[in-house]
């Protein structure tokens, strides 16, 4: 008898997949063309777009009425090839008229990255230089032609992290900025669990380099902390227990958004952000980052103009035209695309991530960004 109720647990145990497989294969298909930005795909696992691309696919949402997006095809942007090559199939090759086809086309724009790639990362070059020559990024004419015409048609436009940050030049920023009612402060940051040089690798060589060089060749530093970096090469660091009451940058969301997105009151964030000013008037703050600082913090800060809170989630949900901006790297979480295939894989989110771990993203991904984009496409869905 113990051995027959064995045998069914275990049968039961390997049948939750098998069901949650069926379960997703017999959800309907529903075609939503999303034109996906990508300028910083390194490799061919395209790890900035891989998020979106996961709810795509968790989601049923198809490219055609047949086929699902592919991670390594389906973007506009930079294309990894062996041996050192790649291809170049942004926005850029494309004439006016082929602009306003694809605008026609699609119904979401969405801008994952347009930092690009640089030859120190492609060709593997060692260096402390913070960039080495680009081989392709930035926001382009081209791609503001196709914001500006999915503005006007009132299609569903998305952007995050870096989308106007280097290496996009300041007249093509202004242009943004003036279309979506919003304005980059110049700064970008990340929290680091550790500054010490000696344990952790992960510190940027140029960080290091560009503050010695303002800061009498010093880096004191050894706890965890964020490090603000300028696009004129500042480099301002805040330490745990020196400036810093809590060590993490945190998201932290309004009554509506916790409503309306399903998102926590709050949600750390260890990833690199970008530092906006909104214009309220136009756009509605989702969410904010809160950096926790004490008073030699929020006097390090007020010292170089950065505020200790700004728009994490901005949104404009007006009948004129629907907008997004994320100002973290939203889209760029370590996940499996083979975990999409299953249906209801997200009540054993608790097995995906060590919630003790600082540094881990998976958290941010299934507590934050899933529930946020799943809300956002199952809306526009519905509006087809």
């Amino acid at each position: 008898m113990k051995k027959n109720k064995l045998v069914l647990f275990i049968a039961f145990i390997f049948a939750i997949p098998v069901l949650m497989f069926m379960f997703w294969w017999l959800k309907p298909k529903n075609k939503m063309v999303v034109a996906i930005i990508d300028k910083t795909v390194l490799t061919s696992d395209g790890q900035e777009h891989i998020s979106l691309t996961w709810i795509l696919n968790h989601e049923r949402l198809t490219k055609t009425n047949t086929k699902r997006y592919n991670i390594r095809n389906d973007y506009f942007g930079f294309f990894p090839k062996d041996n050192e090559k790649f291809r170049l199939k942004g926005l850029e090759r494309f004439t006016d008229v082929q602009l306003k086809q694809l605008s026609d086309d699609a119904d979401i724009a969405y801008f994952t990255d347009t930092y690009g790639i640089y030859k120190k990362e492609w060709y593997n070059q060692h260096t402390d230089q913070r960039s080495s020559g680009i081989l392709y990024g930035g926001l382009s004419e081209k791609d503001l032609d196709f914001l500006a015409l999915m503005k006007a048609k009132k299609k569903l436009i998305v952007t995050e992290f870096n989308t106007i940050g280097s290496p996009t030049t300041q007249q093509n920023r202004s242009r943004f900025e003036s279309m979506f009612g919003m304005h980059w402060t110049g700064w970008t940051a990340r929290y680091f669990d550790s500054l010490d040089t000696l344990k952790n690798t992960e510190l940027p060589k140029w960080l290091v380099k560009n503050y010695k060089t303002s800061n009498n060749n010093k880096w004191t530093f050894k706890r965890a902390g964020i490090a603000f970096v300028s696009d004129l090469d500042q480099v301002v660091i805040l330490e745990d227990a020196t400036h810093l009451t809590n060590d993490i940058p945190m998201i932290v969301t309004s009554k509506f958004g916790m409503e309306k997105f399903g998102l926590p009151e709050r949600m750390k964030y260890p990833f690199w952000f970008d530092v906006i000013v909104p214009n309220n008037k136009v756009n509605q703050n989702i969410s904010n980052f809160e950096i926790s600082t004490n008073q030699k913090g929020k006097a390090e800060l007020a010292k170089y103009g950065i505020p200790a809170s700004f728009p994490a989630v901005l949104m404009h949900n007006g009948n004129d035209y629907k907008f997004y901006y994320f100002s973290g790297d939203f889209c760029d979480n370590p996940l499996s695309m083979t975990s999409s295939y299953f249906r209801g894989i997200e009540f054993f989110k608790f097995l995906m991530y060590d919630t003790e771990d600082k540094m881990e993203r998976k958290s941010f991904f299934w507590n934050f960004y899933r529930p946020l984009m799943t809300t956002i496409l199952k809306e526009q869905a519905n509006k087809k």
